[in-house]
């Protein structure tokens, strides 16, 4: 009886031991790792394309050029669904406007893509007389999200940018540093909203132009429209001094 103890003591022990021996154990086993892959992705967009009146790709002007994203109620496969809000449907009255004008359509089921757009205006810039110190954005609640979107990832590549009813990654301006810091700085930022917009909250257009000052860009402002809902952009786009104020910035400046 007395050996029978000893040993169920003893086999208790070891059991008891074990998961503290296989902690310990994974503790010091943690190997440092490297993973790298090359991916491939194709990117495809139908959109409208604007060229002003005087447009002459010969006589060696560069034109300025204006993105225009849309809202979500403009997804789809009918391109023409664009042109019902913003520049794509002041072009259609005023052939004098002073921009290049780019309107991507973004699927349905589907939000707008960096990697799509950043992709979409090389390729214009490749084919037309766009001065690429003159690049704006702007967009319009989805469109609006989008703006801010690449605005932040890509300053240096804008002059300007001007999202309407949107909101953004605020911490991807405040945590920013070096080359992009500097560019956020200097990018003109002109935010519009509606202080009653059920749809996307005031405080989305507001947390980002807090980010913006803190980040030390001074050229940043944001107008509220007291009495409006989600329809902020019909004011906006109608107002000649949006346009005004996309041609006092140039990136090189």
């Amino acid at each position: 009886m007395k050996t029978s103890t000893l040993l169920t003591v003893a086999a208790l022990a070891a059991f008891t031991a074990l998961p503290m021996k296989r902690a310990k154990a994974q503790d010091t086993v943690q190997q440092t790792k490297m993973f790298e892959k090359t991916i491939t992705k194709t990117v495809r967009a139908n959109y409208l394309l604007f060229l002003p009146k005087d447009y002459d790709a010969k006589s060696g002007k560069r034109w300025p050029l204006l993105l225009f994203l849309h809202g979500a109620g403009e997804r789809g496969t009918n391109l023409w669904k664009i042109a019902v809000h913003g520049p794509p449907k002041i072009v259609k009255d005023k052939p004098e406007f002073p921009f290049i004008t780019v309107s991507p359509q973004c699927p349905n089921g589907e939000t707008w893509s960096s990697d799509l757009l950043m992709n979409l205006l090389d390729n214009v810039i490749d084919q037309y007389a766009v001065d690429t110190n003159r690049v704006y954005l702007t967009g319009l609640s989805m469109g609006g999200f989008g703006t801010w979107t690449l605005g932040t990832q890509y300053p240096e590549r804008f002059a300007a940018i001007a999202p309407i009813c949107g909101g953004g990654e605020w911490v991807r301006v405040v945590l920013a540093g070096g080359r992009k810091l500097t560019a956020l700085k200097s990018l003109g930022v002109w935010a519009f909203h509606g202080a009653k917009d059920p749809v996307v909250r005031l405080e989305e257009s507001e947390r980002m132009v807090e980010a913006f000052k803190k980040a030390g860009c001074t050229d940043v402002k944001l107008t509220v429209y007291p009495e409006a809902q989600h329809d902020s952009w019909t004011e906006s786009y109608n107002n000649p001094a949006l346009y005004e104020w996309f041609l006092q910035h140039q990136r090189g400046k």
